[in-house]
């Protein structure tokens, strides 16, 4: 780079890029002073160099909420409450606003009245895909409303499409396209079956337990004896008891035989009457006396006048479920009397008849998938270990207290040899480092499954499989856990849009119709990736991509979020007009999806971070979801990594315009990701700032005693601290950009021969020359905030910001 080479070689030293009194009192919290909701007041420049494009552009006022504004349920409802506290006034968009908030009440009431709540609709995973039943069986359950049928495969029953297979009727397929399958578990020889239908084992929770011999009678009698008092259960010899004994009084041979015999029959009270007085003289009976008294009002179970002393009685009664529960038998018990069905780690698929003809798929909530032998089509592993080897969580999930501090890594690249890295390589090694260099969050990307490792894990295969790449699913909770023990909270970064259109492993053409997951047409395809777009107005797959993992994650970045909520998908030229995020190119249903997705997270999970990663600024990302917002707490700023490489590549560092920058990095910066560079700068061709500002490696063995490389890195630094304390509070830092990585990123790939060279971090330039000094100055960074807070206050006051004097 011509202009960072004539920066370098000049004798004299170049103006400060920050004011002296803004870069003094870093050992004090006053020397920067913080307040909220502050804009930058910057004083008009006399010169300027370069012409500002995009990356100049600062965030919309509309960005700004505070942590604590969290609705409630009991707070006021305003579809268009932010538009007001930030005075805009566009009544086309509050027109907007109201209408989208009617339709979001629909789809409310659409998805309640078919799973209940949001804690059952974000419960998908306990319930579809394979699961072991209590009564020695798996059931396997899986949405394909275009199959005409439907059945599992695997080695288990070697790959027969008609030996498990579902149901006719209801039990097998509903009318919403839910299949059921039920894998039995044989009977080993010599065994007998259950006497009883409803007999159950346990197989994981307390499964030392049972075995103890008790017999079923035994057990009744036990409860008749322990549990209930006399009189308050009677002992039928058959359920048809009391209705033969009406029977008999009504027409047996002691019965009425006329008209006149019969006389007239009494209104119910009278009759209730009548039976209670000859109740008094039934000592024996503990029964509970619930007078129900017709007053010709709307019958309320909830009005019922009662006994108080029976009552109070009942009430303090507990339910005899642990009588239940000591019928159910032991683990040991179940594998001598029974085979699995399926076992651990065996492979199977699902196998679908359609109109087009056989189909086998990986189930979509597939929680472990491997690739075949000639990797053409990937299988499913049944993941269900014996109770000794199930993952056991040992620590509590982490709070995060005051700035988001944000280490962003993929496992792949983590290490420093030329090869996948793995799960446990990653707990092992980086895990340490993180905690050492002051973060406090790891956000990491590329973890589900997807087919190719070269797509840096952006064409995802089955959502809810870590990738088996890195390891298995145990692999990845041991990660968390470990994580939470060091005090790092786990981020996970989900792509919506990036869903492969690879029918053979994906969710494409699952059940050999168009619109199964994704829109048909010109619509469910994005127009430059080559990936699906879900119909996010379908109940269905709402059900599907609601969820909260099994692996206790603390949050998720809602990646690339201009291609879920344009039909365009953010490939179009934004002027900043208020009209553009509401006019025919929006998709209200993406916007719904992502409000009520927030509502369920905080709702369930009060705790959880969600960051909106959005270049198009949309209104209200981080407004309460009852004042008109989406709901998320951070949004990153795009803009701030664009504004620093396009100063770098085009404007000598004598004439950066501090305006300019300034104007990004304040301006409502309330609830702000702010970031350097992440994966993104060195990724996909492009260079890290290392490899713009070091000259790609050459002064990465030198000292800092160089005046040449102490200029160098001091740029690079003072970027890093500007960035720093200019956030809304979070920052991200993009795995080992923290000590200046020298080279980019490169996934193996065929125009590079699937070369690992540049797949790989290098470790082992922390303790060397320049690398060193830029670390424990990140370092350094990290630890003040940490103990001073210097982010998580507000926006900071810039006194003074003027392009002709530089400072």
């Amino acid at each position: 780079m011509d202009s960072c080479a004539l920066f370098l070689s000049t004798p004299r030293p170049p103006p400060p890029l920050v004011p002296a009194h803004r870069r003094r009192p870093l050992a004090s919290r006053s020397g920067l002073r913080r307040r909220e909701g502050c804009p930058c007041s910057c004083a008009s420049s006399s010169s300027s160099s370069g012409r500002a494009g995009s990356q100049d552009r600062p965030p919309r006022p509309w960005q700004q909420k505070q942590r604590t504004q969290r609705p409630g349920r009991g707070e006021a409802i305003d579809p268009v409450g932010f538009l007001a506290k930030h005075g805009i006034s566009d009544r086309a968009f509050a027109q907007f606003l109201r209408d989208r908030y009617k339709a979001l009440k629909d789809r409310r009431w659409e998805l309640h009245s078919r799973l209940i709540d949001l804690k059952e609709a974000s419960s998908g995973f306990e319930l579809m895909g394979m699961h072991r039943h209590r009564q020695h069986r798996v059931d396997f359950m899986e949405w394909a409303p275009g199959a005409r049928y439907c059945s599992v495969v695997g080695d288990f029953n070697q790959w027969s499409t008609t030996e498990n297979c579902a149901r006719e009727g209801h039990l097998g397929h509903d009318d919403f396209g839910y299949w059921t399958i039920i894998l039995e578990d044989k009977l080993r020889e010599g065994q007998e079956p259950d006497e009883y239908y409803f007999q159950e084992y346990n197989y994981t929770d307390d499964y030392d337990k049972g075995d103890n011999g008790v017999d079923v009678e035994e057990l009744i009698h036990r409860m008749n004896e322990e549990y209930w008092e006399p009189g308050e259960i009677k002992s039928q010899k058959s359920r048809l008891e009391v209705v033969a004994k009406l029977y008999e009084q009504m027409f047996g041979p002691n019965g009425p035989q006329t008209e006149e015999e019969l006389g007239d029959i009494p209104d119910a009270e009278t009759r209730y009457n009548e039976w209670k007085a000859l109740q008094k003289d039934d000592s024996a009976s503990s029964l509970p006396c619930y007078d129900i008294i017709d007053n010709g009002q709307e019958f309320d179970i909830f009005n019922v006048a009662t006994d108080r002393v029976s009552f109070e009685k009942f009430q303090g009664k507990s339910p005899p479920l642990a009588y239940w529960v000591e019928m159910r038998k032991g683990r040991k018990a179940w594998l001598e009397k029974y085979v699995p069905a399926i076992s651990h780690k065996d492979k199977y698929r699902v196998y679908f008849n359609t109109p087009d003809g056989g189909l086998e798929r990986i189930p979509a909530w597939a929680t472990y998938v491997l690739p075949d032998a000639e990797g053409k089509q990937s299988y499913a592993v049944h993941w269900d270990p014996p109770p000794e080897e199930i993952y056991k969580w040992r620590f509590e999930r982490p709070k995060v207290k005051g700035s988001l501090r944000i280490y962003e890594c993929h496992v792949g690249i983590s290490g420093s040899e030329q090869k996948i890295s793995s799960f446990q390589e990653f707990t092992s090694n980086v895990l340490p480092h993180i905690k050492d260099a002051g973060y406090n969050a790891i956000q990491l990307i590329g973890i589900v499954e997807h087919k190719d490792y070269s797509s840096v894990g952006y064409k995802v295969t089955n959502y809810f499989s870590v990738s088996s790449r890195f390891g298995s699913p145990d692999d990845f909770k041991k990660l968390v856990d470990e994580a939470h023990g060091l005090g790092l909270v786990v981020l996970l970064d989900i792509v919506h849009s990036y869903a492969s259109a690879d029918e053979l492993v994906g969710l494409s053409l699952f059940d050999g119709s168009n619109d199964c997951y994704f829109h048909s047409g010109k619509r469910g395809h994005h127009k430059y990736w080559g990936t699906r777009m879900f119909k996010y107005d379908d109940i269905d797959v709402l059900h599907f991509l609601l969820w909260v993992t099994e692996y206790r994650v603390d949050g998720f970045q809602f990646h690339s979020l201009p291609s879920m909520l344009y039909t365009h998908n953010g490939f179009s030229t934004f002027t900043g007009a208020t009209e553009e995020y509401y006019n025919q190119y929006v998709d209200e249903d993406a916007l719904i999806y992502l409000i009520i997705a927030n509502e369920m997270l905080h709702e369930l999970h009060p705790d959880i971070i969600t960051i909106a990663e959005d270049a198009t600024f949309y209104p209200g990302l981080c407004e309460p979801t009852t004042q008109g917002g989406l709901g998320f707490d951070y949004w990153v700023n795009l803009s701030i990594p664009e504004m620093w490489l396009w100063h770098l590549e085009n404007v000598p560092e004598q004439e950066w315009s501090m305006n300019k920058i300034m104007r990004v990095l304040v301006n409502n910066n309330s609830n702000m990701l702010s970031y350097v560079e992440n994966h993104n700068q060195s990724i996909s061709g492009r260079k890290s700032f290392a490899e713009i500002i070091l000259y790609e490696g050459k002064c990465s063995n030198s000292s800092v005693d160089n005046d040449l490389i102490f200029r160098a890195s001091s740029l690079l630094n003072i970027i890093k601290l500007i960035t720093f304390t200019t956030s809304g509070g979070a920052y991200l830092n993009f795995i080992g950009n923290e000590f200046a990585h020298p080279k980019r990123i490169e996934f193996p790939m065929s125009s590079n021969d699937y070369s690992f060279c540049l797949a790989n971090r290098q470790w082992e330039l922390l303790d060397k020359g320049v690398h060193k000094h830029i670390f424990n100055f990140d370092k350094d960074i990290m630890s003040l905030d940490g103990k001073e807070r210097l982010i998580s206050g507000g926006s900071p006051i810039v006194h003074h910001c003027d392009d002709t004097s530089m400072y």
